[in-house]
Formats: C-alpha cells, sequence, structure tokens
C-alpha cells in the first residue's frame, strides 16, 4: 500500500465513526429530608441542592432528573418569633399601587408553612426553563 492510499483509507474510516451521545434516564429516586428542629434556610438549602441533582451521579445542568424530594414535619421547623414578624414577602398585581406586602406570619396563618417552604425553595433554584419542572419534584408536608 502506497503512503497516499493509506491515509485515503484512515480518512474514510474517520468520517465514517459514529458521533452520538447515549441519554441516560435514571430511575426515579426520592429524597427525605427530615425539617425537625432545623431553621427554614438550611432545610431549603438542602432540599434546592438535592433538586437541582447535585446528589446525583447522572447530573446534567440541562436536564431536571426525575427526582423527588419530600420535606417532613415542616411544622417542627425552627422559626424565631424575629423572624416570623419581620420577614416580608412582596408581590406586585400588575396594577398601580398594586404592591402587596404579606409577613411570614401572615403567609403561615393564610397559605399554611408548606408555602413558606416552597417560597423559600423557589427562591434558591436557578431562574431558567428548567425551574418550574424542578419545583414540581417539591413535595411539602407539614
Amino acid at each position: 500500500m502506497t503512503p497516499a492510499s493509506l491515509r485515503i483509507s484512515l480518512l474514510s474510516s474517520i468520517h465514517t465513526l459514529s458521533m452520538t451521545t447515549r441519554i441516560i434516564t435514571p430511575e426515579p429516586t426520592t429524597i427525605t429530608i427530615d425539617a425537625t428542629d432545623r431553621t427554614i434556610g438550611r432545610v431549603a438549602s438542602e432540599a434546592a441542592h438535592a433538586l437541582l441533582g447535585k446528589r446525583s451521579v447522572h447530573f446534567t445542568k440541562n436536564m431536571a432528573l426525575p427526582m423527588t424530594v419530600v420535606v417532613e414535619n415542616a411544622a417542627k421547623l425552627h422559626l424565631p418569633t424575629t423572624r416570623t414578624k419581620g420577614k416580608v414577602y412582596t408581590r406586585y398585581t400588575g396594577f398601580p399601587g398594586g404592591l402587596r406586602e404579606m409577613t411570614m406570619e401572615e403567609m403561615i396563618t393564610k397559605k399554611g408553612i408548606e408555602e413558606v417552604v416552597k417560597k423559600t425553595v423557589d427562591g434558591m433554584i436557578p431562574r431558567n426553563r428548567l425551574r418550574a419542572p424542578r419545583m414540581k419534584n417539591l413535595v411539602v408536608k407539614a
């Protein structure tokens, strides 16, 4: 074989290689976090870390993994009174003068502690198109 024909045969074999990426769909898993006598920030941080998939060996930035995070005993969270009376949640209705404020204490009485934990975890998830699918995997039980 001449060097030119060897080079041509090598180039043709390179072009026939397959360059596909295999996508592995991991098994759905459940992570349980006990919130008894823990602060809300530490529980929410652990839940957000798990929702992002950082605990999984199948972690990829562009996929929401099938991982359910369950926060149990949310009613037994350690919440100081300065936090419940001082923390203010704001939202805007979209109308002029429509800025609405609600303290954590009011939110707990109106919507429950579950909504406070979900809102806290939601603030720790990156704001992109995977945020909604990741938040659907969060379950908070009082």
